[in-house]
């Protein structure tokens, strides 16, 4: 899909750029002159209470629901007016992975990451081999003829991010991925959030109610050849692109840096993040 001429500057060196949206449902305001931007590469933890509209970001990053007022820009394009059509084929650009996974429970393992790919009516044999690569990412290549039923909670989030990556999308949405985990397998799905993020240099929005997540991502890096995730050493000069989005009663109230959020004073956003309060 071609990037429309005429856009605003550095539109299209940025994955997603929010520009004074807002949104309401059934008179009241969800999100209310939000303006952020996600560039290539980075990754934004998007942090607040329930009802604080993370969620609905993500939506309105898909173009599943219009802002009442603003624009929003996916690679390069204003999706606010694009048409049902065009937003179709600009989704296949755009991964997703839902909190409670969203499998097809009839479908096999194989059947539910390679479902884009079946739509598409791409070969077979192509198909069987993306299905394997993307499901040998999340190191479960072994449940190609599962069904999700006879997965773990934690094995059905890796399929769905096996499911997110397999068209090989640019930009990445995470639905709070280790919500209702326990901690080692928690810390499972970030590793692999941070494989995608370091391997294949995606850039992603990612909702948790978790502060731990973002920590470890901006922390954390994986190491391509030992395999796992190493936390930063002083010496290693290293610029993890981790930022993080906080909001409140719809508004943003915080978008910078790890480095930044440890400074900062706002009471509201250190008890909500169980920092000690400062004088």
């Amino acid at each position: 899909m071609p990037i429309p001429e005429n856009l605003p500057p550095d539109t299209v060196h940025k994955a997603i750029i929010f520009e004074d949206v807002a949104i309401s449902f059934e008179g009241l305001h969800v999100l209310d002159g939000i303006s952020f931007e996600l560039k290539r590469g980075e990754t934004k933890v998007l942090l607040g209470v329930a009802g604080s509209g993370k969620s609905t970001i993500l939506k309105l990053c898909l173009g599943l629901i219009k802002p009442d007022r603003g624009h929003i820009y996916v690679l390069g394009h204003d999706i606010t007016s694009m048409t049902e059509e065009q937003l179709f084929e600009l989704r296949n650009k755009v991964g997703i992975v839902f909190q409670e996974s969203a499998l097809f429970d009839s479908l096999s393992v194989r059947d539910n990451v390679a479902f884009r790919l079946l739509e598409e009516k791409i070969p077979e044999k192509e198909i069987d081999m993306r299905v394997r690569e993307a499901l040998r990412f999340v190191e479960l290549e072994h449940t190609m003829d599962m069904f999700p039923s006879e997965l773990s909670g934690g094995m059905r989030r890796r399929v769905g991010i096996a499911r997110a990556i397999i068209t090989q999308p640019e930009v990445l949405l995470y639905d709070s991925p280790t919500g209702g985990l326990d901690p080692i397998t928690s810390t499972t799905i970030i590793d692999l959030i941070m494989k995608q993020r370091d391997v294949n240099k995606s850039s992603s929005l990612l909702v948790s109610h978790r502060l731990q997540d973002g920590f470890m991502l901006a922390t954390h890096y994986y190491d391509t050849q030992t395999k796992h995730m190493k936390a930063i050493e002083g010496h290693i000069a290293r610029d993890l692109h981790t930022t993080f989005l906080i909001l409140k009663d719809g508004r943003i109230i915080f978008d910078e840096t790890l480095a930044e959020l440890g400074k900062v004073k706002d009471p509201y956003i250190r008890e909500y993040l169980y920092l000690e309060p400062v004088s």
